[in-house]
């Protein structure tokens, strides 16, 4: 995954991902040892399997809506809203509607 986005330079996140009929595009923002950013889209009904991760992560949606579930327990988030994964705890994301999301983790 490369990185799209030079340092001081002002872009759109939301026009900076195209929705991919049937699938799933991401986008590397930033990438640095103490962690990073990623733009997200999905088209509807995709979504990534049941996982975690060692580090804690925040999604924001800049579009759309889905289902995230969080140790079992589903969260529904519209364009706009965030939520925090925390480290360790399973995490799946389902989309109900096509959506785009900023995905920033923090690894240290």
């Amino acid at each position: 995954m490369a990185t799209f986005f030079e340092p001081a330079t002002i872009f759109s996140m939301e026009n900076s991902i195209e929705y991919s009929s049937g699938g799933v595009i991401s986008k590397q923002v930033i990438k640095k040892q103490s962690g990073n950013v990623t733009l997200f889209s999905f088209d509807k009904d995709q979504g990534l399997t049941e996982h975690t991760s060692p580090f804690d992560a925040m999604v924001h949606l800049i579009d759309g809506e889905a289902e995230i579930r969080i140790s079992g327990t589903p969260y529904h988030l519209k364009k706009g809203e965030c939520i925090i994964m925390p480290a360790g705890h399973p995490h799946a994301l389902h989309a109900i509607e096509p959506f785009k999301m900023i995905l920033t983790m923090i690894k240290q």
